[in-house]
């Protein structure tokens, strides 16, 4: 879809083909019959931009819930855009900073994208100014703006991020594009604008807050920034590098986990990673809580002490009930050989298993053909490494946990 496609999806036609495309898509209509359908009364290239604002709709419920229905997308922007739980608790911690900013933070939200973090940002009260690199992805975030009727204004205009003058504004807002000729770019330098344009940006601004992957190595996080990383119901999102003054709850190096939908925060408190034996459970962290290096301080909650120092399984003869962490109730503990491993699942009639594993090599689904299970009940298996030896444990959802 071009920028005049999408255009004239915005005019009277445009918007009553849409209205139809969604119909024929949620009746489960078939690509070429939807077609048939519209180009009777549309032209070819808006009939194209009508399906497939359709189905992107669809798909954007996952992300954006019931404004899903009104909003506009391009595949790359709603790939990348910001789930709008995870954008209303950062937006949260911009305006929840009270005499730092003032009442209303003015923020500058530079590679906006289709706007997902503008449009939580504007409901919180901030007004927005915002930037695209690409033309079509900035009048795709203005249209946005316009359907959800936001509180607070918002401009959107086409602009390159690393030319922008942050002066003026409270806070920079920054989500560089991880995509590159190739597909999704989990290096910082292949981001655009690359990572040193991205931190020049960060030096010049008051307050910023950088969204980058999860998997950004601790090398690019800035002396005296904190990183945060968030998970979304058990599943970790992204991580945002929040810099300067004035954020809510925001302490130079500082690592920080959140859990969502709860709100939960984790921070380092001197707590050390010991390692031990096994006991009666086995806790899996939060996926971010191990990215944040915060394992150790989960292992406290619990009770509890590493499997080996090198991986991030917890143990421990207690059942305590967290959210920081998934409990798994021991039954068996072997070193791993698939002859053993299979015998004894067979021995407790498990033909349904969850295989999990840290520090361990194994093709989880190359196991689970291997095992050639049939039984009725279920159970779960971890593979893992203690010292220099491969196990596997044998689990049941423990559930007080």
């Amino acid at each position: 879809m071009d920028l005049d496609a999408f255009r004239e999806l915005l005019a009277p036609d445009g918007r009553r083909a849409l209205a139809e495309a969604v119909d024929l898509v949620a009746a489960g209509a078939e690509p070429v019959a939807a077609v048939t359908t519209l180009r009777k009364a549309y032209s070819p290239a808006l009939t194209s931009a009508a399906l497939t604002q359709a189905t992107l709709r669809r798909r954007a419920e996952a992300k954006f819930g019931a404004d899903a229905a009104v909003m506009y997308f391009t595949p790359h922007g709603l790939e990348q855009a910001t789930r709008a739980e995870v954008a209303a608790h950062r937006a949260g911690r911009v305006t929840g900073s009270g005499p730092a900013f003032g009442a209303a933070p003015r923020v500058l939200d530079v590679c906006c994208g289709i706007g997902g973090d503008l449009v939580a940002l504007a409901r919180a009260g901030c007004p927005v100014d915002a930037v695209d690199l690409d033309p079509l992805t900035a009048e795709v975030a203005r249209a946005n703006a316009a359907a959800l009727g936001l509180p607070a204004p918002v401009r959107v205009r086409t602009a390159d991020a690393a030319e922008c003058d942050p002066s003026g504004y409270d806070l920079v807002f920054a989500d560089p594009a991880r995509r590159s000729a190739r597909g999704r770019t989990f290096d910082p330098m292949a981001y655009s604008p690359a990572w040193p344009a991205v931190l020049e940006l960060v030096a010049r601004s008051r307050a910023a807050c950088v969204k980058v992957a999860p998997g950004i190595p601790y090398e690019f996080i800035p002396d005296g920034a904190e990183a945060e990383w968030v998970s979304y119901k058990g599943e970790v999102k992204e991580a945002a590098i929040w810099a300067g003054t004035g954020c809510a709850g925001m302490e130079p190096g500082r690592r920080r986990a959140t859990l969502l939908p709860s709100g939960a925060t984790l921070t380092p408190n001197g707590a050390e990673a010991v390692a031990g034996p096994v006991g009666r459970y086995l806790y899996e962290p939060d996926g971010a809580a191990v990215r944040a290096h915060l394992v150790a301080e989960v292992a406290e909650i619990v009770k509890g002490h590493l499997l080996d120092p090198r991986i991030a399984y917890i143990t421990g003869d207690h059942a305590v009930a967290t959210e920081w962490a998934a409990c798994y109730e021991i039954t068996e503990v072997m070193p791993f050989s698939l002859k053993r491993l299979r015998a004894a699942l067979r021995e407790r009639d498990v033909g349904n298993v969850t295989i999990k594993k840290r520090g361990s090599a194994v093709d989880i689904e190359r196991l689970r053909k291997d095992l050639r299970l049939s039984g009725a009940n279920s159970a779960v298996v971890a593979l893992t490494r203690i010292g220099d030896r491969p196990y596997a444990l044998l689990c049941r959802t423990a559930g007080p946990c």
